[in-house]
């Protein structure tokens, strides 16, 4: 088992996974209040994923974020053939409630051995854990709720929420910023090669490590898991 650091790892698609149930009561709220076209409720599913895709594709391309407002915005727009009559939305009234779905869904471990995992490369007590994560329809400040009721945020020494930062990976700012908020007093002489960050996106999480000159591992978009971690 190569020994690391500094463990810095994505969180969606790499620690946990959508509740398909979310999915399925998001696209059921918005085909139920903000759908004066009449499109089908496969549609409204089909235009969230297609906002999704878009914006990740963006966030990766500019380094920076759109946010889960604007995003939900985006979605009503297009279900309504690309209106812009926003005015009577209340947005924070809008995303409280998709928070609550979520918290009625919650996010699920993305395999069971995860916390298996993040449990033996914390037990010598030689290394931290960090999330650096890009998001989209799901804000930082929920994702760390997640993480709590998970129980995973135990392992994790800090996070990072590209909504929080305005950055989004690749941006080597971004990675410079995990970097720099390592904890200097438990490793005062960390080297860029004793650091490796996990993810399953080989653009935002592979080459935005390899350009910040870290160690990475793909995970789940191929054949291997966080389990290979431990090999």
């Amino acid at each position: 088992m190569p020994f690391y650091k500094h463990y810095s790892f994505d969180l969606w698609l790499t620690l946990i996974k959508s509740n398909p149930a979310f999915k399925l009561e998001r696209t059921r709220y918005f085909y139920d209040n903000f759908n004066a076209a009449k499109k089908t409720i496969e549609e409204v599913a089909y235009i969230f994923r297609q906002v999704d895709l878009m914006v990740n594709a963006i966030n990766e391309k500019t380094g920076k974020n759109i946010d889960a407002e604007e995003m939900y915005l985006m979605v009503i727009s297009i279900i309504n053939d690309f209106s812009t009559e926003f005015q009577d939305i209340d947005v924070d009234k809008l995303y409280d409630d998709m928070e609550v779905l979520l918290f009625n869904n919650m996010p699920l471990l993305y395999g069971s051995e995860s916390i298996d995992v993040l449990y033996k490369l914390k037990e010598a007590n030689q290394s931290t854990i960090s999330i650096l994560s890009n998001t989209g329809f799901i804000k930082g400040k929920t994702l760390r709720k997640v993480l709590k009721h998970l129980e995973l945020d135990s392992f994790i020494d800090f996070q990072l929420y590209s909504d929080e930062v305005r950055m989004s990976k690749p941006n080597l700012s971004f990675f410079q910023l995990m970097l720099d908020t390592i904890d200097r007093n438990k490793h005062a002489d960390i080297s860029l090669s004793e650091i490796i960050h996990v993810g399953d996106n080989p653009v935002a999480d592979i080459r935005g490590a390899e350009a910040v000159g870290i160690n990475s591992l793909l995970i789940n978009s191929n054949h291997l898991s966080i389990s290979n971690l431990l090999s």
